[in-house]
């Protein structure tokens, strides 16, 4: 007996079916598999970018706007947002990703708040736990095109507009004129 014909008796006997029924079932497995790589892979390279803007910081403003074109740049082709077609065909594996990205970003951004805070540019009253919270929601949500639609929406927009709502809800005043300055020296098509 040859190995196939033996890995065909084995699976016949474990699963009591034919290998016509099983095929299918094997090949959605490795698919499912393969997404599954692919899409944590690229979650621990923006990760990895993350990481060594915060480690070149100079403050949390900057920070979060390199972070930004750091993201923008690396999906800057995508026609169709990657985590809307994750979450249509493949929606166990969103979950888990949205698990990941949270504790990413959440960790990064208490991080930024307390730069901010220890070099005053922002409010010393801020609650970390709940501000980081709340820009992982929104920036999950800014991405989500049922809310977005990608037609009446410019992705870059998006990006500058909710990053300088959340800024300018947490500066101090000092914060606010780098925020006031940044803003005039590297402002960006469709970003007004």
């Amino acid at each position: 007996m040859d190995i196939e014909t033996i890995m065909d008796k084995t699976i016949d006997e474990t699963v009591q079916g034919s290998k016509l029924a099983i095929t299918p079932k094997l090949e959605n497995t490795k698919k499912l598999a393969l997404v599954e790589v692919v899409t944590f892979s690229i979650l621990d390279h923006i990760s990895e970018g993350i990481d060594t803007i915060n480690a070149a910081s100079i403050n949390p403003i900057e920070e979060l706007y390199d972070i930004k074109l750091f993201v923008m740049n690396y999906f800057k082709n995508e026609r169709v947002s990657p985590q809307h077609q994750l979450k249509k065909y493949y929606p166990e594996i969103f979950e888990r990703l949205k698990i990941k990205q949270f504790e990413k970003m959440h960790s990064s951004v208490e991080n930024s708040l307390k730069m901010g805070m220890n070099i005053g540019l922002f409010r010393p009253d801020i609650d970390i736990n709940f501000i980081s919270r709340l820009y992982f929601n929104g920036m999950t949500a800014i991405r989500d095109i049922s809310i977005f639609p990608e037609s009446d929406f410019d992705k870059n927009y998006l990006f500058e507009s909710y990053l300088e709502y959340h800024l300018r809800a947490i500066v101090t005043n000092e914060g606010l004129n780098l925020l006031n300055n940044f803003i005039k020296s590297n402002l960006t098509p469709n970003a007004s």
